[in-house]
């Protein structure tokens, strides 16, 4: 008896002590993001020059790239080397982006024989959205000689449908192009269309330099916070920081948003969805996928070092060290150099061209 009792003893201290543990991690997060703490965290974009320590961004090398030398379709290597210093005439002529890239796309022209409406051409390539894993887009060809994207109510001479050559999964390989250009002669038959196919093996050789771009500049920088003492209680950290800006994802994950359309960084709980309470937070930022405007590392370090001091933790590397501020300004001279090299190679970092890339 003496051990059956010395036993539920010992359960019920062990079950107190657990709630008492969610109960200090509970009130540690409400402490943290009372409303008596300066919210540095909605202010990171505005106010990152205050403390950031990173050297400026030069935007004149970020600027407008050189649209004057158009490119050949019908008769250039998509993805060639003479191509891939090239951009899309026509989209940066008109000042937009279109879906389909000379420089990222493998692309193959096809000429009508009479107009054909933009609903046809919509309807015949309604089911081509992808080939194996690589994206497939159409873009049309005006009666003024200006490519644009298809829409109703328009005529086009000309179609050209383009597959992306490299996406993080890999480069497009032989098989995912002779199925491409099946599909796309089984459309030129109906549409009496005229196409021309470029040899696989220039386009394969074409997708695997593009690729080796990819593998060199597909680079991803976290930070961690890590805490100093009680583990934090999950549900009340991901209310506050759902309030501070985040968007909470299904899988757990949270976003910053980069006030447009697309992610600044996100962040990561480091737990699964059962577990209440967790000691470490990962900030990520895919780099390629940001634009150095807006200032990602340096708004992401300044977010990790305000939870941090909310939270009573440490801003640490993936191997639990403690980063020193001089060690951020480094990064964020790497990560300068490294837009740079983006820009020059024109898939600037956090463009639609990059974002499919690095997708």
């Amino acid at each position: 008896m003496s051990l059956i009792i010395a036993g539920v003893a010992f359960v019920v201290i062990v079950y107190i002590y657990s709630k008492w543990q969610e109960y200090r991690a509970r009130k540690s997060v409400d402490r943290a993001f009372s409303d008596g703490h300066d919210d540095v965290l909605m202010n990171a974009h505005d106010d990152v020059d205050l403390v950031r320590q990173e050297p400026q961004f030069d935007h004149d090398e970020l600027s407008e790239l050189d649209a004057a030398d158009p490119v050949d379709l019908a008769g250039g290597e998509p993805g060639s080397e003479s191509n891939v210093a090239k951009q899309d005439f026509d989209a940066t002529m008109f000042g937009k982006e279109l879906s389909v890239d000379d420089l990222i796309d493998c692309v193959i022209p096809l000429e009508f024989d009479a107009p054909i409406r933009g609903e046809r051409l919509l309807k015949e390539v309604s089911d081509l959205k992808y080939v194996g894993r690589k994206p497939v887009h159409f873009i049309g060809l005006t009666h003024d000689g200006v490519r644009d994207e298809i829409a109703h109510g328009s005529i086009y001479t000309a179609m050209f449908a383009g597959i992306q050559m490299v996406s993080r999964s890999g480069p497009l390989n032989e098989l995912e192009y002779s199925e491409f250009v099946s599909k796309l002669r089984e459309i030129a038959d109906r549409l009496n269309a005229h196409s021309d196919v470029p040899d696989m093996n220039r386009v394969m050789s074409n997708a695997r330099e593009l690729h080796q771009f990819v593998a060199e500049h597909d680079a991803q920088l976290s930070v961690n916070v890590l805490s100093n003492g009680a583990p934090w209680d999950i549900t009340t950290l991901l209310g506050a920081l759902e309030k501070q800006g985040f968007d909470v994802r299904p899988d757990g994950r949270l976003v910053m948003p980069d006030g447009d359309v697309g992610n600044l960084f996100t962040l990561s709980t480091n737990v699964s969805a059962s577990e209440t309470v967790t000691s470490k937070l990962t900030l990520l930022l895919d780099v390629p996928c940001v634009s150095p405007d807006l200032e990602g590392f340096g708004v992401m370090a300044k977010c990790a070092r305000s939870l941090a001091s909310r939270l009573g933790g440490t801003v640490v590397d993936d191997g639990n060290n403690p980063i020193s501020e001089q060690a951020l300004a480094e990064i964020a001279e790497q990560v300068r150099e490294f837009c740079n090299a983006m820009a020059i190679a024109e898939i600037p970092a956090g463009s639609r061209r990059a974002k499919r890339l690095f997708s």
